[in-house]
């Protein structure tokens, strides 16, 4: 299973959801379907993006877990 961290980055670098929907450019719809992992897929830009606001890297914000 792939645990996506957004909100752990966003509490580290002490952001809103709100401001990183801005910063990336995609709607605040898609980023809750991102942060509560119900997102099928990610694009490569998106996640791009998404490091770049907070200054991160990948495997920040994604985790493999076991079942």
């Amino acid at each position: 299973m792939i645990v996506v961290n957004i909100d752990v980055m966003l509490a580290k670098r002490k952001m809103s959801v709100t401001e990183l929907s801005e910063k990336v450019g995609i709607t605040m719809a898609n980023l809750s379907i991102l942060k509560n992992g119900k997102a099928k897929a990610i694009r490569i830009s998106t996640l791009e993006a998404i490091c770049k606001a907070l200054d991160c890297q990948p495997g920040d914000i994604l985790e493999y877990r076991q079942d």
